[in-house]
């Protein structure tokens, strides 16, 4: 598949908020979202895809290519399709409530290697900065539900790691977001007095508005203010594992490179649907769509509403001058001009090294190629794509403190970048529920690229509303569920009057 190479000046500021009488955009981590080709759509790439960091560290897993049985068995009560952390952690609830109940996950690659496995390791809970975004949409209301969603997301993380001892190189500690131009700093401090106002939690984040203080606290020498609260990163790969493990002891059937190709109403027997795969069909009473960006391919009435887009993130290794006692100890949201982003995760409880995510200003040069291209739509065989990774090295040179003035060695500096495959919601938050007029097809799918802060509380609460129980119980943001009325509003609405707000 041919690679995208090329450097970009200007940036696109969609899925931003902004400020009357400013043209300054504040990221919610959706930079450059919006896709004038939303009927976009595609299966998992079967051939060239890239290896992510994480993927590269478990090449010995035989959980990579695991078949539960060699045969694809032919019936079951649920099947599950996505072996990310949406998927497992719906396999894993659904053993809870239904231990006696067969449960069959299909995998269309290796186990896990969607998005889950190809993000860039940050867990961070959005705590202030997406509430103009959210309120302009959804009210006040809905919008602290969000944001106080992502903190119970969060605290249910890393709580699971904590119990069940997972080796995934867990850290918690501050996250620091960044503004780093005079007008974004004004916006993010109105954004923040504003939720403020209007009752979020705020006691928790520790703010700096003194440009002098942020840089030393941040060591990014254009910081005008800093924002620190509690967050994460980790090896997305390995908590899945650990989690999917547990749920094989338990009697769920993994089949990977199994691709579901479609679903279809039972006409025999007493199942309700038939899921149709490569390897044979599998009859069930319920199948769980877990496949995000890829939602549409298996659902049509999903076409224009989940939308795949392919991201970027880096891997560097820091110099010596700023390794040891001088490495980086937080985690990053560096906020740009005109709604860029850099998501800056050291792997400070591992080696140390320091992946770039986000939407940088690179990031916006790969989505009008894909949008000239659209078969790369699901193109997870980027790498190494020179507009994004020239990106990081200017801000590398230019804003971190230490970084510049050493010259690298064998070893160090950028080593691999990789794409991963976003499934971008047409309006902005992920879709929950029982497909509306199919009985027994549910979704936990569409997060935006911002799936970590989300699932581990969305995959559980979307197989308690399979067991019976109401919306209102499960305990996530009403804007979340999947309602007929909300696809067929946002069927007639255009991506840019919906995400650009």
């Amino acid at each position: 598949m041919k690679q995208m190479h090329e450097t970009v000046s200007n940036t696109g500021a969609a899925g931003s908020v902004t400020v009357a009488e400013s043209s300054t955009a504040l990221n919610v981590e959706e930079h450059a979202s919006a896709s004038s080709n939303r009927a976009r759509t595609g299966f998992p790439k079967q051939n060239g895809q890239s290896l992510s960091y994480w993927l590269q560290q478990v090449r010995s897993d035989p959980l990579l290519d695991h078949r539960t049985t060699e045969d694809l068995p032919n019936d079951a009560d649920t099947v599950i399709i996505g072996s990310g952390i949406t998927g497992t952690l719906a396999a894993e609830e659904h053993l809870k409530i239904w231990p006696e109940k067969t449960v069959v996950v299909l995998e269309a690659r290796e186990f896990c290697s969607g998005a889950t496995g190809r993000n860039a390791g940050h867990c961070k809970p959005d705590q202030w900065r997406g509430f103009g975004k959210f309120e302009k949409a959804y009210g006040k209301e809905q919008a602290i539900r969000i944001l106080n969603n992502e903190a119970d997301t969060w605290k249910a993380l890393v709580s699971y790691v904590r119990e069940h001892n997972v080796d995934c190189d867990l850290w918690v500690g501050d996250t620091l977001d960044v503004p780093v131009d005079d007008e974004v700093a004004r916006l993010a401090k109105e954004v923040f007095e504003r939720y403020k106002e209007a009752g979020g939690k705020v006691d928790h984040i520790k703010v700096t508005t003194d440009p002098a203080d942020a840089v030393r606290i941040s060591r990014i020498k254009d910081a005008k203010a800093c924002y620190a609260w509690r967050a994460s990163t980790l090896q997305p790969w390995k908590l899945t594992a650990h989690v999917m493990r547990d749920n094989l002891e338990k009697g769920v059937n993994l089949q990977t490179y199994t691709v579901a190709t479609s679903v279809t109403k039972a006409i025999e027997g007493h199942r309700r649907w038939v899921v149709h795969t490569e390897r044979g069909d599998i009859a069930c009473d319920n199948v769980i769509h877990a496949t995000n960006a890829y939602s549409a391919a298996l659902e049509p009435d999903l076409k224009g509403i989940i939308t795949p887009k392919p991201h970027i993130c880096t891997k560097v290794v820091p110099p010596r001058a700023v390794s040891g006692s001088q490495a980086i100890q937080n985690s990053y949201g560096v906020l740009l001009p005109d709604g860029a982003l850099f998501s800056i995760n050291p792997r400070s409880s591992a080696d140390g090294s320091v992946m770039f995510g986000g939407s940088n200003p690179g990031q916006q040069a790969l989505d009008d190629w894909v949008e000239k291209h659209p078969i790369n739509c699901i193109n997870d065989g980027l790498t190494d794509v020179k507009g994004v990774n020239q990106c990081v090295q200017d801000f590398i040179d230019n804003n971190f403190q230490g970084w510049s003035q050493t010259t690298y060695g064998p070893g160090e500096g950028i080593q691999y970048s990789w794409s991963g495959i976003i499934g971008l919601s047409v309006d902005g938050v992920p879709f929950v529920g029982e497909l509306p007029g199919k009985r027994g097809q549910w979704i936990c799918a569409g997060h935006h690229g911002h799936g970590m802060a989300r699932t581990f509380t969305a995959a559980p609460g979307l197989v308690n509303l399979m067991s019976g129980k109401s919306w209102d119980t499960v305990g996530l943001p009403d804007v979340y569920q999947i309602t007929e009325d909300r696809l067929q509003k946002l069927k007639g609405a255009s991506v840019s009057k919906v995400a650009i707000i």
